[in-house]
């Protein structure tokens, strides 16, 4: 059900096709996350406006986060609503809105678009029908039914809007040691979870590679495309480290109190430091989207 005065859906309701374990996967770590993600690069916002052909009046970024997503769009949109279920993801990013706003209150104009950040699901939007230019999904879609997302997606979008999914290949190209070693300790990170979690409390996570697949098969989008682009961001030691840390697998791990990974986290964060050796690094982030149009 939905609050009456907001349109926000109820903390005790979550709408079918959704899964409160997907939900609950982030609580609790909100300020790692915002820390240590990168904010959506400016080629999501030059990709999506050059498709649209025009700036647009209503952005929706479904599954937000703490609105790493979302204000990316505070120059080059009139509206943005970032929709987030998860309370301690979204309260990040409502406290951060309101430090803009203070900024603004104190005569600094931070921010042209009426940004606004709501409890919802991406199935069960509370939006009209043709309201939305754009709808967003980053590092979020694999969470969501991808079906029933899609169907409410070309709901809310207009005619010609467009769906975009994106993604950033983890980890950022470094060496293939450094690499190596960020993938076997999510290998293990899995395995920990496999054998101290119940199936059915497991988190589900779609196939990203199937994104595109979904959009087509859908037959909602007159076109679609994948979309393959890159973007340099400075690292030092620490935040590398921290991105690896900031997935949701290892704070999964931290939940249980276990200490199955501190090895594995230690000689990953041995191999980091030894290769930055104090720098600052400028690191390729590869980001992969995948659109449709209404």
């Amino acid at each position: 059900m939905t609050n009456n005065t907001t349109g926000e859906w109820s903390k005790d309701f979550i709408p079918e096709g959704n899964l409160a374990s997907n939900v609950n996967r982030f609580t609790g770590f909100e300020d790692t996350y915002d820390q240590h993600r990168p904010e959506a690069p400016q080629e999501v916002i030059t990709l999506l406006t050059e498709y649209l052909m025009r700036r647009p009046s209503l952005v929706v970024d479904l599954g937000c986060g703490t609105g790493l997503s979302t204000y990316a769009w505070k120059d080059a949109a009139d509206q943005v609503i970032g929709i987030e279920p998860n309370d301690d993801m979204r309260g990040k990013a409502i406290a951060k809105l309101a430090s803009l706003q203070t900024a603004a209150g104190n005569g600094n104009d931070v921010h042209s678009a009426d940004i606004q950040f709501v409890s919802g699901y991406s199935n069960q939007l509370a939006l009209p029908d043709g309201s939305a230019d754009i709808i967003t999904c980053s590092q979020s879609f694999h969470w969501m039914d991808p079906s029933s997302t899609l169907k409410e997606a070309a709901r809310v979008l207009r005619d010609e809007g467009i769906f975009a999914a994106y993604d950033c290949d983890w980890p950022p190209s470094l060496t293939w040691k450094v690499e190596q070693a960020y993938h076997e300790l999510i290998e293990q990170t899995e395995a920990t979870i496999s054998q101290n979690v119940a199936a059915q409390e497991q988190a589900y996570k779609g196939n990203k590679n199937e994104h595109l697949k979904h959009i087509r098969d859908s037959g909602l989008f007159r076109f679609s495309k994948e979309i393959v682009f890159h973007h340099i961001e400075p690292f030092t030691a620490e935040r590398y480290t921290g991105l690896a840390v900031s997935q949701g697998g290892i704070q999964t791990v931290f939940k249980l109190g276990s200490s199955e990974l501190d090895d594995r986290i230690a000689h990953f964060h041995a191999l980091v430091e030894e290769q930055f050796q104090g720098r600052t690094l400028p690191l390729m982030l590869s980001y992969r989207m995948r659109l449709g149009i209404k």
